[in-house]
């Protein structure tokens, strides 16, 4: 199975399946020098980790990361930063009615069909569980740069659920108010709104959609490779490896089939210090707007990056539905039971954080804007402050 790998410098390779004994991620590509620890990444792994509230699985899974690699005394060294998660709660017997027989739209068929097999409790590597490792590996891209000399600030929240639809909130707002409340909606009235929605779902059995929208500030502008390696093509290659992501968009997105030409064009100015969200200096040229997201011709302009992305709803619910079984030839009604999100986008806000770390990271590498090998920049230099001193020394 290939695919497992994400990113060009900063790479991140996964691997393990929902019920199997663990999950874990190598992170390859990560400067040395950055203080790092199992705590820091703890957090955001605790973001997105089940059993939050009562509008997400109550699969009871701790999600605790052990780093067995690639640290040394709290800080990186250069190697390969290898991050194991246990999974803990697996009951695969409520699975045992699906080998044969596959639940609608799941992976299952899919999986049985390219490979002649399939590891079948609770999705394999289908599930959005995988999403674990990527939360991990998103946690050390933050912490390298944070420990840059770039200020990257990055922020996500669910803007829509079903047909409720948040009003436009600003950065700010981001940062205050979207992990105040279980849907993780920046906006207060509108995420109790969205939490009735979800519960009148949960109650009948069923589940709905929504989408997330995202920003990313204090990225420079020059990053991106065209053609097949420009910014928004790796952002959506990543928004769209998330599970039962529908949708990618950024800057006015769909919203641009009914804009004009001149309507969308950004007019050029001197920045005479009234853009102090866009990345530049007195006197550079900067775009009057941001309609395109902060993105032109794939290459980032300096300007705050922001888009969606839109979940469909989840497919495992408890309503009955009917399937065919390959192996008895029988036609089955089935019911899904077991522990399931009744929607997606609260519990990946976290996962959509990680990729735009980790996406922003890697293009900060490639383009030369933090070294490879080390935080501080200071290459052959070997007596560093995070050196591990010798044991005969003391």
């Amino acid at each position: 199975m290939n695919g497992n790998r994400f990113g060009r410098l900063f790479q991140v390779t996964t691997y393990g399946e929902s019920h199997g004994e663990a999950m874990g991620v190598t992170v390859s590509g990560c400067p040395a020098g950055v203080e790092l620890d199992e705590d820091l990444i703890q957090r955001d792994l605790d973001r997105r980790k089940p059993g939050q509230s009562m509008i997400t699985t109550s699969r009871g899974e701790p999600d605790e990361v052990t780093i067995n690699s690639g640290v040394q005394d709290g800080y990186t060294t250069g190697t390969p930063v290898g991050m194991v998660i246990q999974n803990k709660d697996a009951r695969s017997g409520k699975y045992e009615p699906y080998v044969t027989a596959p639940r609608p739209s799941h992976g299952d068929y899919t999986y049985s069909a390219k490979f002649g097999t399939r590891n079948w409790g609770g999705g394999g590597r289908s599930s959005a569980r995988e999403t674990v490792n990527w939360v991990a590996a998103g946690a050390v891209a933050k912490a390298v740069l944070d420990a840059s000399d770039h200020d990257v600030a990055i922020k996500a929240h669910v803007n829509r659920i079903d047909d409720i639809e948040a009003p436009e909130v600003s950065f700010e707002q981001l940062l205050e108010h979207s992990e105040e409340n279980d849907v993780r909606c920046a906006d207060p009235e509108t995420a109790d709104r969205m939490q009735e929605r979800i519960e009148e779902y949960q109650a009948e059995g069923d589940s709905i959609g929504g989408s997330i929208y995202f920003e990313a500030r204090g990225v420079p502008r020059g990053l991106g490779a065209p053609r097949f390696d420009g910014v928004p093509a790796r952002l959506g290659q990543a928004m769209m490896s998330i599970p039962a992501t529908t949708a990618f968009e950024f800057g006015l997105g769909t919203g641009a089939t009914e804009v004009t030409g001149k309507e969308r064009n950004e007019d050029w100015e001197f920045d005479e210090g009234d853009h102090p969200e866009t990345v530049s200096e007195a006197g550079d040229p900067v775009p009057v707007g941001n309609d395109h997201g902060g993105l032109q011709g794939g290459i980032t302009t300096g300007e705050p990056i922001y888009g969606e992305v839109t979940w469909h709803a989840p497919t495992s619910i408890p309503k009955k539905q009917r399937t065919v079984d390959w192996e008895t030839g029988e036609a089955k009604e089935i019911q899904v039971v077991g522990r399931h999100d009744p929607v997606l986008p609260p519990r990946a806000v976290p996962v959509v954080e990680a990729m735009l770390y980790v996406t922003v990271l890697d293009f900060m590498l490639l383009g030369g804007r933090i070294n490879p090998d080390r935080i501080d920049d200071r290459p052959g230099e070997y007596d560093t402050d995070y050196h591990p001193s010798s044991p005969h020394n003391e």
